[in-house]
């Protein structure tokens, strides 16, 4: 049996403006027989996901610049560079946002594959380093997020739910 090593440069990837933050897909589960994908996350002042689980996918983030805040139903922490969050599998509610003037960047890793589906279907195509504005929310992008939240076991919750 043939393994193919895949090497991608920094440029490479779907470049998609996510909950207020510019996310590349570094690897996709099409090339992992979908046990994992990798996201880049850059993540601007203000930036970060509304509180959600998903109880079927592990997510872990690796903070390569800046710092951010995590929230789960254990409580809130800054992590800064270096630092790592591991949300396990079984639905733990969390979220991030960047409560600093600065660009943060995250590595996530989620397995099994999938979640990079969901971004590249609410996402905005975008480019490098461009940060478009989060989409209105009409009664078809409720609709939409709605129907994914289903198809991808995902629950979003209230923007306070965690405070």
């Amino acid at each position: 049996m043939e393994k193919d090593i895949k090497i991608h440069t920094g440029q490479e990837g779907q470049f998609l403006g996510v909950a207020g933050g510019n996310y590349r897909i570094v690897v996709r589960g099409e090339e992992t027989d979908n046990n994992f994908a990798v996201i880049e996350m850059i993540v601007p002042p203000g930036g970060g996901p509304p509180p959600h689980s998903h109880p079927f996918i592990q997510e872990t983030f690796y903070v390569v610049e800046g710092e951010i805040e995590f929230k789960t139903e254990a409580g809130k922490k800054v992590i800064d560079k270096g630092g790592f969050v591991n949300i396990p599998l079984g639905g733990a509610v969390h979220c991030f946002k960047n409560n600093s003037q600065s660009i943060v960047k995250l590595l996530c890793t989620v397995m099994p594959a999938g979640l990079e589906k969901l971004f590249e279907t609410i996402g905005t195509p975008t480019v490098m380093g461009e940060f478009p504005p989060i989409p209105e929310m009409t009664d078809e992008r409720k609709a939409l997020l709605k129907q994914l939240d289903e198809e991808y076991h995902q629950t979003i919750y209230p923007q306070d739910y965690l405070d």
